[in-house]
C-alpha cells in the first residue's frame, strides 16, 4: 500500500448554507505747540508760539497724551540678520513634511482604503485585561465571553455569493475584524463580504488590508452594532499542556466551540493556500478545528485571543468525507496578529522581513540547518557576507533546523532589525549580523 504523504493544509472556505512679517511700526507723533508768549504791557496775551516741526511719525494722532519732550524720538525694531534664514529654512522644512504628508494621504484617497486607522492600533479602542480569572477553568465560562465577539464571514468565491464561508473576531470597539486572508481573498478584487453576529443579524464587510504572507486579513463593518471586542493575549505566556477554547464556524455551523490542549509552541507550518510562502511559526492545538474554523479566536482560560486558527493538518484527500480534523490544528500567534493588524490599519497594507536570498524548503533534511542557495546582489544578505553554500544553524539564538524554520525565524522579527545569524562556512561557524530589509505582502 503506498505511503500516505502528510500535509498541511489552510482551512479552506467552506460552503455556507442558503442564505498656516515682521512686526508693525510703533506709531509715533508730531511735536506738540509752543508755549503761549508774555503778555505786552497792559495788552492781551500773546498768541502761542508756531507748532514744532512734524515727527518722523503719522502726525499727532487726536486722542491720548503727546509725548514728553525729553522722550527721543521713536525708531523701527531692527530684525536680526539671521532671523529670515531661520525662517526661510523653517518653511521649507514645513512644507516638505506637509507636502509628504499630503502625498501619503492623496494616494490613500486615490486608493479608497476603508477603515484606516493613521495611529494604528493605538488609535482604536481595543481590550487587553482578562475578563476571567484562570483559576476558573470554566470552558463554559469562556464561551460566555467569548462568543459575543465571533462572528461568522461569508465571502463571494469565483462568482459565487457567499461561496467562502470562514470565522473573524472582533478587534475593537470602531468595528474592524480579524480573520484569514484565504476566507476574503477571493473577494479582495470587488466582491460582498458579510459579516455574521452571533445573534444572525448580517452586516456588509470591507477588506482595510490583506497579508497573505501570514495569511491575515483585517476587515471594518461601519454599522455594527453590539459587536464586543475580544480580550487580546499574549501566546507566549502559554505552555503545553494547557488548556485552549477554539471558536468559530465550521463546516459553515457558526458560534461553535471546541476545547483541547496546546500540543507545541513554535511550530514552523505553512499554511499553503495562494501563496507557497506563506508560513508561520504556529501554536499547535488539538481542540476540533475544521475547514470553516478559518480566523476564528483561539483563547485561554483566561478568555483572551491567544491565537488565530489557520491550518490543520491532513493525510491527503483534501477537504472531503475524509477529512477533516484529526487533532493537529494551527493558530498564528496573536503577537504576530497584533503586528500585521496594526500595519494594516495605517496603511492598508502589511510588510514582512526579508534578507534577499534563496533558501531550501523542499525535500527531506537531515535538520543541521537551512542551506543557503543563492544570494542576491545588494540584498541584506549580501551585505551582510552571507554566501551561496552557507548553512544556517541559528538566528538570534534561535535553533534553525531547514528552510522553513529559517523563514519562520526571520519573520518572528520586524524589517529594519539588526539580527545575528550562526552560519557553518567550510567546517567552521561564523556570525553573521544582518539587516533585514522589507516587503510588501
Amino acid at each position: 500500500m503506498d505511503d500516505e504523504q502528510d500535509q498541511t493544509r489552510p482551512l479552506a472556505p467552506q460552503q455556507p448554507a442558503p442564505r498656516p512679517f515682521g512686526p508693525p511700526e510703533a506709531p509715533t507723533w508730531g511735536a506738540p505747540a509752543g508755549p503761549a508768549g508774555p503778555a505786552g504791557p497792559g495788552g492781551p496775551a500773546g498768541p502761542g508760539g508756531p507748532a514744532g516741526p512734524a515727527g518722523p511719525g503719522t502726525g499727532y494722532q487726536p486722542w491720548g497724551d503727546p509725548l514728553p519732550p525729553s522722550l527721543p524720538p521713536a525708531t523701527k525694531a531692527r530684525v536680526p540678520a539671521w532671523l529670515w534664514p531661520a525662517v526661510c529654512a523653517l518653511a521649507l522644512v514645513l512644507g516638505l513634511v506637509g507636502g509628504a504628508v499630503g502625498a501619503a494621504v492623496v494616494q490613500l484617497a486615490e486608493r479608497d482604503v476603508p477603515g484606516l486607522v493613521p495611529g494604528g492600533l493605538d488609535d482604536v479602542d481595543t481590550v487587553s485585561e482578562p475578563p476571567l480569572e484562570a483559576e476558573n477553568g470554566s470552558v463554559a465560562a469562556v464561551a460566555q465571553q467569548l462568543l459575543p465577539s465571533t462572528v461568522q464571514i461569508l465571502a463571494d468565491l469565483e462568482g459565487e455569493e457567499g461561496g467562502a464561508t470562514g470565522s473573524g473576531f472582533v478587534l475593537d470597539r470602531q468595528g474592524h475584524i480579524v480573520t484569514n486572508n484565504h476566507v476574503v481573498e477571493g473577494a479582495a478584487e470587488g466582491g460582498e463580504i458579510q459579516v455574521v453576529g452571533q445573534d444572525g443579524e448580517r452586516y456588509p464587510a470591507e477588506i482595510v488590508g490583506r497579508s497573505p504572507v501570514y495569511d491575515l486579513a483585517v476587515l471594518v463593518v461601519r454599522d455594527a452594532r453590539g459587536l464586543q471586542p475580544a480580550s487580546l493575549g499574549a501566546s507566549g505566556d502559554l505552555a503545553v499542556g494547557e488548556t485552549v477554547v477554539a471558536f468559530g464556524s465550521p463546516l459553515g455551523l457558526s458560534s461553535t466551540v471546541t476545547a483541547g490542549i496546546v500540543s507545541a509552541l513554535d511550530r514552523p507550518v505553512t499554511t499553503g493556500g495562494s501563496d507557497d510562502t506563506s508560513y508561520i511559526n504556529a501554536v499547535q492545538t488539538d481542540a476540533a478545528i475544521n475547514p470553516g474554523n478559518s480566523g476564528g479566536p483561539l483563547v485561554d482560560l483566561r478568555g483572551q485571543v491567544v491565537g488565530v486558527n489557520s491550518a490543520i493538518a491532513t493525510t491527503g484527500g483534501g477537504f472531503g468525507g475524509e477529512s477533516g480534523n484529526i487533532g493537529v490544528g494551527f493558530a498564528i500567534p496573536i503577537e504576530q496578529v497584533k503586528v500585521t493588524a496594526d500595519q494594516i490599519l495605517r496603511t492598508g497594507e502589511a510588510r514582512y522581513p526579508v534578507i534577499g536570498a534563496q533558501v531550501r524548503t523542499g525535500g527531506r533534511t537531515d535538520g543541521t540547518g537551512a542551506l543557503i542557495d543563492e544570494v542576491n546582489d545588494g540584498t541584506p544578505a549580501d551585505r551582510a557576507g552571507l554566501r551561496q553554500g552557507d548553512r544556517v544553524v541559528e538566528v538570534d539564538d534561535q535553533l534553525v533546523t531547514d528552510g522553513i524554520s529559517l523563514i519562520v525565524a526571520i519573520r518572528t522579527h520586524q524589517p529594519g532589525e539588526t539580527i545575528p545569524f550562526t552560519v557553518v562556512r567550510d567546517g567552521e561557524e561564523l556570525t553573521l549580523d544582518v539587516t533585514l530589509g522589507a516587503e510588501v505582502g
